[in-house]
């Protein structure tokens, strides 16, 4: 219907370009040259107008937004059940070294649920409300810049699953390098504090401010069911 529309008042408009071509004092000839002329151009601005209106529509049709599943489930998560969540993130060292898909890939081994993750560089607002208890500390300044010169972005991540609070600190290891024990992530991969390659949060409590300040848009965390939650978090 809308095509039909779009083609009647181009076909007008053509003519209208004919007629007045026709009446510029113009030789019989040259009128009716004008007129081919403008028959063609009209036909032709017919034809373009209809497939990009019709371009238009069709990906009007077919582009939907992004659907936003409602879930009863906060978006932190609710400690002390399988819908418990925390915040994992992969500092731009560990970014730049490219860490992240072993580290993905160890708490996906453990049968952990990754629900949400964004690759970003924070803003120096975003990185002083994260890091806010060491404001008073020495390096403050320089842990804010790290994280948000942009030399290399962070990988903010969500994960679900029992104790995966306990758990995922325990996988990074402890946040001094040295103490941290072989087969952790820390342990395995880094040497000193200031570039410990991730960080967890350490309580429910932490947890909850962490991914609701990462992670506040509507739809950035998803509450989905994997197939092989019942071989992993089912206790018969």
């Amino acid at each position: 219907m809308f095509a039909r529309s779009a083609t009647s008042t181009l076909r007008q408009v053509t003519r209208r370009q004919s007629a007045a071509l026709a009446t510029r004092g113009l030789s019989t000839s040259s009128s009716q040259g004008a007129r081919s002329a403008a028959a063609r151009f009209g036909t032709a601005a017919v034809a373009a107008a209809v497939v990009s209106f019709g371009y238009t529509m069709f990906t009007s049709k077919t582009e939907s937004p992004v659907v936003h599943a409602d879930s009863s489930v906060p978006i932190y998560g609710v400690a002390g059940t399988s819908k418990e969540r925390t915040f994992i993130a992969v500092k731009p060292d560990g970014v730049q070294r490219g860490l992240v898909s072993d580290i993905i890939a160890r708490f996906e081994r453990r049968g952990y649920k990754l629900v949400g993750m964004k690759l970003l560089v924070p803003s120096a607002a975003l990185a002083k409300e994260h890091y806010a208890d060491l404001s008073s500390k020495p390096f403050f300044a320089g842990l804010v810049d790290y994280m948000t010169n942009g030399k290399a972005p962070v990988l903010g991540m969500v994960w679900e699953g029992p104790s995966v609070i306990k758990q995922g600190r325990v996988m990074l290891g402890a946040t001094d390098p040295k103490a941290a024990g072989p087969g952790t992530i820390r342990g395995d991969y880094c040497l000193t504090i200031g570039r410990n390659i991730c960080h967890g949060s350490d309580s429910a409590e932490s947890a909850q401010k962490e991914i609701s300040m990462w992670f506040g848009g509507r739809g950035e965390i998803i509450d989905w069911t994997s197939n092989n939650e019942e071989w992993v978090v089912s206790d018969n």
